[in-house]
């Protein structure tokens, strides 16, 4: 966010109309500027590294550079941006490896004005993860290594998905947070929202905020949804439908 407290966002697509689409849409909100296009991954890690933006609208198929290891770079650069992936089709295994990759949320590229605007907002705060319950379905097929086909490009058969490898082994940075954390964490990764949260223990919504900041500094995580992804992925957490 900038001097004047308008969230600075970036849109990288290779679809020029799609981004004038977002870029009318976001503009037209008090508080949010966009402040570059790109047109490929490489492109937008550049004007990240320039522009530093809040957050970027990252399409995952992009030319050059693929959205996936844009994210990537932009994360593993130290880049505070926080990155919300777009996709077609909500069970995307692309969008499953943006998340793996540091990005905050993933969005339908046929989202609605208002959610969009809202994702921005919620991604740039850092509070919250966009359709949280979507997040967490996707983790669950892509955690368990039974995601759908995997597509060759357009019109083309897809094969499946590749199995997900073995949950890594217990992480000890687990041991550093309180049974209260774990919990905390538990939650999250059902796809809680802070007031949920705050409801189901009987907390204040403050106290919720404080647990997440503290366990997300304690694992080193950027935000809750990497919080989640990291629930998943070492085994504290397991799919909660073995059928789906």
């Amino acid at each position: 966010m900038n001097e004047s407290g308008r969230l600075r966002v970036l849109l990288a697509d290779d679809q020029p109309l799609l981004r004038m689409g977002f870029r009318l849409i976001l503009e037209g909100e008090d508080g949010l500027e966009v402040v570059g296009e790109a047109s490929d991954g490489a492109d937008a890690v550049r004007q990240v590294g320039h522009l530093d933006p809040d957050v970027v609208l990252m399409d995952v198929r992009m030319p050059t550079l693929d959205g996936i290891e844009a994210t990537r770079a932009i994360t593993g650069s130290g880049s505070r941006a926080r990155i919300i992936i777009l996709t077609t089709f909500d069970l995307d295994e692309y969008a499953f490896a943006g998340l793996q990759a540091g990005a905050s949320a993933f969005l339908l590229k046929d989202v609605a004005p208002a959610e969009l605007v809202q994702a921005v907002r919620v991604v740039a705060s850092g509070d919250a993860v966009v359709a949280p319950r979507v997040t967490q379905r996707l983790l669950e097929m892509y955690v368990r290594g039974a995601g759908p086909a995997v597509s060759d490009g357009p019109g083309t058969p897809g094969t499946a998905a590749p199995p997900a490898a073995a949950p890594a082994p217990r992480d000890p940075l687990l041991e550093d947070l309180t049974p209260r954390e774990t919990e905390m964490l538990e939650a999250m990764s059902e796809g809680l929202s802070n007031a949920e949260i705050a409801h189901r223990y009987f907390l204040s919504e403050a106290t919720v905020k404080t647990h997440v900041r503290r366990i997300l500094t304690k694992l080193h995580l950027r935000d809750r949804v990497q919080a989640v992804v990291y629930a998943y992925e070492t085994g504290l957490v397991t799919p909660s439908n073995p059928d789906y």
